[in-house]
């Protein structure tokens, strides 16, 4: 089945959408979160399509995907979260698998409680 329209972030890889691109190879982008949770919020976004990362079933797939958010988190921070939401239950909002990097806090993440 296929999806009738592109989601969001199939509309930023063609560049029909604006975005802050802070990585990309031929089958990943990273870019900032427009809604931050962190001073450093970037999202990894692999250019093939599922909508949660539960359905990619390869293991070299699924480690790629890991793999290349380490190295954009690398790039941006020294310490940092990464955060996959899947499903609605699960926070999930755009559905197009995605891994949140979240970090550059001062005292850790818990610092930024009020």
């Amino acid at each position: 089945m296929t999806n009738p329209s592109p989601t969001l972030f199939e509309r930023i890889i063609a560049r029909e959408l604006p975005a802050d691109v802070v990585y990309e190879d031929d089958r990943y982008i990273a870019i900032r979160d427009i809604a931050p949770k962190a001073p450093i919020h970037l999202l990894v976004i692999p250019k093939k399509v599922t909508a949660r990362v539960d359905e990619i079933t390869d293991p070299a797939e699924m480690g790629d995907l890991w793999l290349t958010a380490v190295k954009v988190a690398r790039q941006h921070a020294g310490d940092y979260r990464m955060v996959v939401n899947c499903g609605p239950g699960g926070g999930q909002l755009v559905f197009h698998t995605h891994i949140h990097i979240l970090a550059g806090w001062d005292g850790g993440p818990e610092s930024d409680v009020q």
